[in-house]
């Protein structure tokens, strides 16, 4: 049951830091600075996103240690 969950927390991650990239891109092409809310709201998103697929794939669990 552990294993579905893990891989979808490891989805919602990678969503959300697409998502992040996207606020990013689109905030830049629409002449936004680097210190525009969508900049920084988009890099959160990407680093949270990221952070939490990372975290979600690479910290094992104690039912999956031998």
């Amino acid at each position: 049951m552990e294993r579905p969950y893990r891989q979808s927390t490891r989805l919602l991650g990678v969503l959300l830091a697409l998502l992040g990239v996207a606020m990013v891109a689109t905030t830049l092409a629409r002449g936004g600075g680097p210190l525009a809310i969508g900049v920084v709201v988009g890099v959160l998103f990407t680093v949270l996103g990221l952070g939490r697929a990372y975290l979600a794939g690479g910290v094992a669990s104690r039912s999956d240690r031998p």
